[in-house]
């Protein structure tokens, strides 16, 4: 069996594929406190599904370090991107990865990384935005995100996550409706994430979505709308990075690298 796992800053996956390139398992927990400790208990679960000895694991992601019981570690930019062409069957992508602490926009030509922007210096645009302003609205990410397809009328104009909540507080003050200040809210990440993704050339190639937000309908059509253009989404395009780290694992055996 062919494992990837995928350590990021807020969930950890773990996609298993087989000789055909088949996904077998697919799998996510919350990465807490100790990323070692998680990614052995992925390991195991998966396990639990399989009885193959002979594995080949590559690790990715944020804690991508800790996985030292991986035969390699690959970076994320390399495995979302091969992990998304084998999701949406496309050789030429442009990768929209919003990540629990940032946001990659990945330019792919022939399965190969052309060019990649990333937002890591904030929060803002990012799911952790999102977790932390659904906090302050009392709502889980997914509530949020379902009313704020009915609001409108109001901004968020702070670029910095702080002071973005000391707006959405200032906003429950004066008694805005809640689907306007969730609107706010979300319509500032697909703002922030357009405008990235325009410093890329886009325009004739498919673009997608991936990461954590990948299955939130209004997110997906806000940014279709924004860039004016389809958006691809698909609901194993958390697991890009993991299923991308299992293609990289089943290299490793055809180069003989399987211990490198």
């Amino acid at each position: 069996m062919y494992i990837g796992i995928d350590i990021g800053s807020t969930n950890a996956k773990i996609a298993c594929i087989d000789r055909d390139e088949n996904i077998k398992i697919l799998l996510m927990k919350k990465t807490g406190f100790n990323s070692k400790i998680t990614a052995k208990s992925l390991l195991l679960d998966a396990k639990k599904k399989f009885d193959e000895s002979d594995n080949i694991i590559v690790a990715t992601g944020y804690g991508r370090v800790s996985v030292d019981f991986a035969n390699k570690t690959v970076t994320e930019i390399s495995c979302h991107a091969k992990g998304a062409c084998k999701i949406f069957d496309k050789d030429n992508l442009v990768i929209i990865d919003i990540g629990g602490q940032d946001t990659k926009i990945i330019d792919v030509e022939n399965k190969t990384v052309k060019d990649f922007i990333m937002n890591d210096k904030c929060s803002a645009g990012t799911g952790r935005f999102l977790d932390v302003m659904s906090k302050t609205m009392e709502l889980t990410i997914d509530e949020m995100c379902k009313i704020a397809e009915f609001g409108g009328g109001v901004k968020i104009s702070s670029l910095c996550t702080v002071f973005a909540e000391s707006e959405v507080i200032s906003l429950i003050g004066r008694s805005e409706k809640k689907e306007n200040i969730a609107n706010a809210i979300v319509m500032s990440i697909v703002d922030k994430v357009a405008t990235q993704t325009k410093r890329i050339d886009y325009k004739n190639k498919t673009v997608c979505l991936t990461g954590g937000l990948s299955e939130i309908n209004f997110i997906k059509n806000a940014l279709c709308e924004s860039l004016n253009t389809d958006v691809l989404a698909d609901s194993t395009g958390k697991f890009a990075g993991s299923i991308g780290a299992a293609l990289y694992a089943k290299e490793l055996e055809a180069k003989n690298e399987k211990f490198t």
